[in-house]
């Protein structure tokens, strides 16, 4: 199956089940105390799914990165996986019209890809140059678009409507996809997953000993974080009663 052709039927797939949410949940909604969260069923058991890939495949490796890739490697391919992500904030703070940031971003793109060697050295962050990452999500949250229903994605997990949406576009103008042969791509995608991965080893940690409910501490800090995004830390007050 082609590389192009597995994205549309992925897409097409996402669209019905989100479609078989959206019928859901005049049905599910009253039967949970977070108005945020109609689908809780769902999306605890998604999220115990994906939990135990994350223990038993994802975290293993993670670890195995961790020791055998020196630190000055790591923070370089962290690095150069943070300049291509610059390049879509680019994209995104546009369509925002922030275009300072936007211009920021291009002045971070340009300086890190020439004197930072294509990205492995984050020279910007030195010479105080800031990053304004954006994403097509916060994009559509700034046009007023409403986050819906929280959801956990198969293997991507927390998200809600708009931004699983996001996603796809986002998806869509990554650099990544560009990079030939398709293996190749693929290759470049599963490592970027790994490194952000390994880098969270010790949040994780952290996470797992402090909260009681995880399913509902991922949840909450997820809105949190995503609403702050979306009114860049100034989001205004909300009453969910």
């Amino acid at each position: 199956m082609g590389y192009k052709r597995f994205y549309r039927q992925l897409g097409a797939l996402f669209l019905l089940v989100s479609s078989s949410l959206f019928v859901g949940c005049a049905t599910t909604h009253a039967d949970y105390a977070d108005p945020r969260d109609p689908f809780e069923s769902y999306n605890r058991f998604m999220y115990e799914v994906n939990d135990t890939l994350d223990d038993t495949i994802v975290k293993p490796l993670a670890k195995g990165y961790k020791a055998v890739v020196p630190t000055p490697v790591d923070r370089g391919i962290t690095n150069l996986f943070n300049n291509l992500v610059d390049i879509t904030s680019i994209l995104n703070n546009i369509l925002q019209f922030k275009f300072e940031h936007a211009a920021s971003g291009l002045g971070r793109v340009m300086v890190n890809s020439t004197f930072g060697i294509l990205g492995l050295i984050d020279v910007a962050s030195v010479h105080d140059m800031p990053r304004y990452r954006e994403d097509f999500g916060q994009t559509l949250g700034s046009w007023g678009v409403a986050p819906g229903p929280y959801i956990v994605l198969p293997l991507l997990g927390p998200s809600d409507v708009r931004d699983a949406f996001g996603l796809l576009a986002d998806w869509y103008i990554d650099p990544l996809r560009q990079i030939n042969p398709e293996r190749a791509s693929w290759g470049a995608a599963g490592l970027r997953g790994l490194d952000q991965r390994a880098d969270l080893l010790s949040a994780s940690k952290v996470m797992e000993e402090a909260a009681l409910d995880k399913y509902e501490f991922h949840r909450d800090a997820y809105l949190q974080k995503r609403r702050s995004d979306v009114y860049d830390g100034d989001p205004p007050f909300e009453d969910f009663e």
